[in-house]
């Protein structure tokens, strides 16, 4: 391998001209390595040869690109151009392309990454390799066309991206208000659900059990209007309770005060997340996919399903949409060594967040995946209740593939009835 093998050139001072006589009749590939500021590009065959590989800093010099691409094309090459979907940093440099009529192509970050070795025999992977092998993978026929996204597609993005970030941060403040309860109110969690507009309001307004205790009209007063006819008021009786016996740590006035800033901003985040789901719901509504699976996973699901992975319509096999989820499974053995199963989470994270959510609620209204279940758990000694359910989201997904192409939902058709002993017969979800 010669050392100048990945010698990176300004793409301003190329010479266009003994280039295209280089490169010859044939498809001519131009890969790029996408980057924060500095860019990568090879210039291949169809041999897979690279003949130069160019680099310029964006987006100071990417009209430089634009340019050298259009002078190659003007000596009669067809240009194909193929790229990684490295989050956004790539995406004015493909807008431009494509409006100017260059096809662009994509290819998956992880396929570059696993075959750095395969390529040259040496597993480092830099700038210039990357944007070698991104080409490589193209003329092999690892690669897809990437168009541009219509207004549509890019409204429903942002409006899921949006309820993404709130309901991140919704989750991440839960998560702090779980780990200061358990230290000043350890009761309070076990009465009102952590995430429940009741307790967050309660804690905004007291900052914990010792306010709640000096104060009881007024904590119930505010736990009765929040929770309104959806709050048990013995509940509230007990909270007051807690708050008086509580076996916590006593808190200090700034303690209080941190709790009543993280359920604060807790609180709003759930509202945001609130509006941010009505707004993907209404922008999705009316899409057939959403239609038929909001019966089966409900409303906000059905639409996140659609606004984050696409039309089920759109994906050739069950197995692709299962995949798209990142719910596929993957597994690392070797020789004597058995490597256990698990799920890729190559897809969108919210998209198996929200189906979590609808298996907790299947597993409590639905007879045939309830029974399954506790056969599941009772099985595994009543430990890996995770597992259990994440095997349901597998199978709920495969079955969302065919309901979204106007499929009926029939648990039954899950799993083995026969072996479950149901007393009472499973619900279809039609379409209607």
């Amino acid at each position: 391998m010669g050392k100048r093998k990945y010698r990176a050139v300004q793409v301003n001072q190329v010479e266009v001209a003994p280039l295209s006589e280089a490169l010859g009749a044939g498809r001519v590939v131009v890969s790029i390595d996408v980057a924060k500021e500095d860019f990568f590009a090879a210039v291949q065959d169809q041999e897979q040869r690279v003949h130069v590989t160019v680099k310029w800093k964006h987006p100071d010099t990417s009209w430089a690109f634009i340019g050298f691409l259009e002078e190659l094309r003007c000596h009669g090459h067809e240009i194909e151009v193929v790229m990684e979907p490295s989050g956004t940093y790539g995406d004015p440099v493909r807008v431009k392309l494509l409006g100017r009529g260059f096809p662009v192509f994509r290819v998956n970050p992880k396929r570059s990454h696993d075959a750095a070795e395969v390529y040259d025999g040496v597993p480092s992977l830099h700038d210039a390799k990357s944007a070698a092998i991104i080409g490589k993978l193209h003329l092999d026929g690892a690669s897809e066309s990437w168009p541009l996204t219509s207004a549509e597609e890019r409204q429903l993005s942002a409006a899921l991206r949006v309820l993404e970030v709130h309901q991140k941060a919704f989750q991440r403040n839960r998560n702090r208000l779980e780990g200061l309860l358990a230290r000043h109110w350890p009761e309070l969690p076990r009465i009102l659900d952590l995430g429940s507009a009741t307790l967050l309001e309660l804690l905004m307004a007291f900052g914990g059990p010792e306010a709640v205790s000096r104060n009881p009209e007024q904590a119930n007063e505010l736990m009765r209007r929040v929770g309104g006819q959806f709050l048990d008021p013995a509940k509230v009786e007990r909270v007051i309770e807690s708050a008086r016996s509580t076996f916590g740590v006593a808190q200090i006035e700034e303690e209080a005060e941190l709790l009543k800033i993280v359920a604060g901003e807790a609180r709003r985040a759930q509202k945001l997340a609130s509006q941010a789901k009505r707004r993907v719901e209404r922008l999705t509504q009316e899409l057939e996919p959403t239609k038929a699976m909001a019966p089966v996973v409900g409303k906000t699901t059905a639409a996140v399903m659609v606004a984050a992975v696409g039309d089920p319509r759109n994906y050739d096999s069950a197995a692709a949409y299962l995949k798209s989820v990142g719910l596929n499974l993957k597994e690392k053995s070797s020789g004597k060594q058995q490597g256990g199963l698990h799920i890729t989470k190559r897809g969108p994270g919210i998209a198996r967040m929200f189906l979590y959510l609808a298996v907790l609620r299947l597993i409590q209204s639905d007879v045939v995946i309830r029974a399954w279940y506790a056969k599941k758990v009772k099985r595994q000694g009543g430990q890996m209740k995770s597992k259990a359910v994440v095997a349901i989201m597998r199978k709920l997904v495969l079955a969302l593939w065919h309901v979204g192409r106007g499929s009926e939902f029939d648990s039954s058709l899950l799993y083995d009835t026969s072996r479950l002993n149901l007393a009472v017969a499973p619900i279809s979800v039609g379409l209607a």
